[in-house]
C-alpha cells in the first residue's frame, strides 16, 4: 500500500515507478497505447468535507520540487501551470473546487494535459451495466471507502478513456470520461508513470494506492482485489492506544494532584477560551483554535508584530503542525453587524483563489475579538517601499511597480466580475497590498470588504461610507452606496499614487478630487508628479490610467 499523504497540513506526496518506461516504438517511431489499472483511497478527519485530491501521472521528469501542495496537487506552480514544457498528463481525483482552474464541482475526474485546468472532466461516478438503460450512479472521492481506477490510451485513435467503479462492480462498459489527444505531442520517448497528491491548509487528508498495474501495448494486469490491503480508519488505533496508556495515568495524577490539577485546567481554560455558537459549526473547517494561533505567534509577542492597521495588529506566525508561516489580524468586530453574517463573508472570503489576493486560510473568535489567519507575505506591504528613504525604494523600478499594477487589476477583474459573488474591498489603498518572494503585488485586507449577487449594480445594505481618505469616490460620499466602481476610482487613486516617486510629498496631504486631477492632466500640471521612471509608450498609457478611474 502506498501512503502518499499522511495528514499533514499543506503536503505534497509522490510514488512513481523507478525506471522510466519507453512510450514511442523504436522501428516506427509510433507512440505506444498503455494501459493503468488502479484502487485508491482518499480519507478525510471530517465526514464528507473535501479536502484536496490525487492523480495519476504520466510525467517526463520527477523533479516536483517547485510544485505547490493544496489545489496544485503537488504537480505544477502558479507559473508553471499551463505550460507546454512541463511534458505531464494526469487523471485527476479531485476533491476540491478551484474556480482558477475551472472545476465543475468539488468532486470530479478529469483528464490534464500541462495543466490543472482539464481539457475534460466529469462528476464522479460510473454507467451501471447491470440496470435496463446504463444509468448513472454518483460516486463520492472523499468517502472514505476504496474505488477502482482503470485509463486507457489508444495510440493510434489518440484517446484516452477514464472509468471509475466501486470495488464491487465489475469494469463498466462506458468509460466515465473520454479525450481526444495526441500525447506523442505531449510526452517525451521515455516517462515515468505514477501518483501524486497534496493537501491544504484548513482540512487534513490522507491519500492511499491499495494496488496498481501498468501496461504497454497491452491491457493492465487485473488486480486480485482479495489480496489488497484494507484502508486504514483515521484515528482509531491512535486513540485506542492512546486511552490505553493515558487512563492510568491520568487517574493516578488526578488521586495525587486532584486540586491542582483542576486549578491549572481552569487557568489553561480561561486562557484560550473562545466563543463557539450552534450555527458556526457549518464553518467549522475554516475555523482556527486560538490555542493554536496564540502559540503560532508565541503568545502575540511584540516582536512579532508585523504592522497596525485601521481595524486591528497584524502579527506573523508559525503553525505549530504543517510550520506553514501565517498571518495573523487582530480584529474588533464592528456590532452592528451580525456576527453569524460576518462570519459566513469571512468564510466566503476564504474561497476566492486567485494569484493576485492574500490567500485568507481561516479565522477565530474569542472574547468579542475575532482573528482572520492569511498567508503570510514575506516582503511586507507596498507602502513601506513607497515612504522608504533608503534603497528600498529603488527596488521598485518601473518594471516592478508595472507588474504590481497589472497584478491588482487583474485580482479586482476576478473579484468584481468572474468570482461567484460580487466582492467589494472597499479599501484599496498601498498599505492593502503585499508583496510575496517574487516582489509581485497581492490585494489584501479584507476586513471591509462586503459581498452580494451579480446585477444588484451596488451593495443593497451598504449606507455608511467606509474606506481611507482622498481613495473615497465622489459617489459614495454622496449615496453611501459601494459599487465595482467606488473601488475602480481608489485603483485609480493608488495608481497615481505608486507613480509619484518623488513627487509623493506635493500630494501627501492632497485629497484626490476627480475635476483637479482633470485639471492638473489637461492644463500640463502633472510634471512634479510623475518619477524618473514614467518613461516610454508605456509609461504614457498608464498616465492616463488614473485620470480614467
Amino acid at each position: 500500500m502506498l501512503e502518499l499523504t499522511n495528514g499533514t497540513l499543506q503536503r505534497k506526496g509522490h510514488a512513481f515507478y523507478p525506471a522510466p518506461l519507453r512510450f514511442r516504438n523504436g522501428t516506427t517511431s509510433t507512440f505506444r497505447s498503455f494501459s493503468a489499472s488502479f484502487v485508491f483511497g482518499i480519507l478525510s478527519d471530517h465526514v464528507g468535507l473535501s479536502a484536496h485530491g490525487m492523480a495519476f501521472v504520466v510525467a517526463a521528469g520527477l523533479n516536483f520540487s517547485d510544485a505547490l501542495p493544496s489545489g496544485y496537487l503537488g504537480l505544477l506552480n502558479v507559473q508553471s501551470n499551463g505550460n507546454a514544457s512541463n511534458r505531464l498528463v494526469a487523471v485527476e481525483l479531485d476533491t476540491m473546487q478551484n474556480d482558477e482552474f475551472g472545476d465543475i464541482n468539488d468532486n470530479h475526474v478529469g483528464i490534464d494535459v500541462n495543466s490543472l485546468s482539464s481539457v475534460q472532466s466529469y462528476y464522479a461516478g460510473y454507467y451501471d451495466d447491470g440496470s435496463v438503460n446504463g444509468d448513472f450512479r454518483n460516486l463520492t472521492l472523499i468517502s472514505g471507502e476504496a474505488m477502482q481506477v482503470l485509463v486507457e490510451y489508444d495510440g493510434e485513435a489518440t484517446q484516452m478513456n477514464v472509468t471509475v467503479a466501486p470495488l464491487n462492480v465489475a469494469k463498466p462498459t462506458r468509460p466515465l470520461v473520454s479525450a481526444r489527444h495526441d500525447l506523442s505531442k505531449v510526452l517525451t520517448d521515455v516517462a515515468y508513470v505514477g501518483f501524486s497528491a497534496a493537501t491544504g491548509g484548513t482540512l487534513r487528508s490522507r491519500h492511499y494506492v491499495l494496488g496498481w498495474s501498468f501496461g504497454l501495448n497491452r491491457p493492465a494486469p487485473a488486480i486480485d482485489i482479495s489480496k489488497l490491503p484494507r484502508l486504514p480508519r483515521v484515528g482509531s488505533n491512535d486513540r485506542s492506544r492512546a486511552l490505553t496508556i493515558a487512563l492510568p495515568i491520568a487517574t493516578a495524577t488526578f488521586l495525587l494532584a486532584g486540586a491542582a490539577a483542576i486549578f491549572v485546567l481552569v487557568r489553561r481554560h480561561r486562557r484560550y477560551a473562545e466563543l463557539l455558537e450552534e450555527w458556526e459549526v457549518e464553518f467549522g473547517p475554516h475555523r482556527f483554535s486560538y490555542k493554536d494561533l496564540f502559540r503560532a505567534t508565541e503568545g502575540f509577542k511584540s516582536d512579532h508584530l508585523l504592522g497596525i492597521g485601521g481595524f486591528g495588529r497584524v502579527y506573523k506566525g508559525v503553525l505549530p503542525l504543517s510550520k506553514s508561516e501565517i498571518a495573523v489580524k487582530r480584529v474588533s468586530h464592528d456590532s452592528k453587524q451580525g456576527m453569524k453574517e460576518f462570519i459566513a463573508e469571512v468564510v466566503s472570503l476564504g474561497r476566492l483563489q486567485h494569484r493576485n489576493l492574500v490567500q485568507l486560510l481561516g479565522y477565530c473568535r474569542r472574547k468579542g475579538e475575532l482573528l482572520l489567519v492569511y498567508d503570510n507575505m514575506c516582503n511586507g506591504s507596498l507602502d513601506k517601499y513607497l515612504h522608504a528613504s533608503d534603497d528600498r525604494l529603488l527596488v521598485l523600478d518601473w518594471a516592478t511597480r508595472f507588474r504590481i499594477i497589472k497584478g491588482i487589476a487583474s485580482g479586482l477583474v476576478y473579484l468584481h466580475h468572474e468570482w461567484e459573488k460580487v466582492v467589494i474591498h472597499r479599501d484599496i489603498k498601498a498599505s492593502n497590498v503585499l508583496l510575496d518572494n517574487e516582489m509581485k503585488g497581492r490585494l489584501g485586507d479584507f476586513g471591509l470588504a462586503r459581498l452580494y449577487d451579480h446585477g444588484a449594480g451596488a451593495d443593497p445594505q451598504t449606507t455608511r461610507v467606509v474606506g481611507t481618505l482622498g481613495y473615497i469616490a465622489p459617489e459614495l460620499g454622496r449615496n453611501g452606496k459601494a459599487s465595482p466602481g467606488t473601488d475602480v476610482f481608489a485603483f485609480g487613486v493608488f495608481m497615481l499614487r505608486l507613480r509619484v516617486g518623488s513627487g509623493l510629498s506635493v500630494m501627501k496631504e492632497q485629497t484626490i478630487r476627480p475635476c483637479w486631477l482633470i485639471g492638473c492632466f489637461t492644463t500640463g500640471k502633472m510634471g512634479p508628479f510623475w518619477t524618473r521612471w514614467m518613461l516610454g509608450s508605456t509609461a504614457t498609457m498608464v498616465r492616463m490610467r488614473p485620470v480614467w478611474c
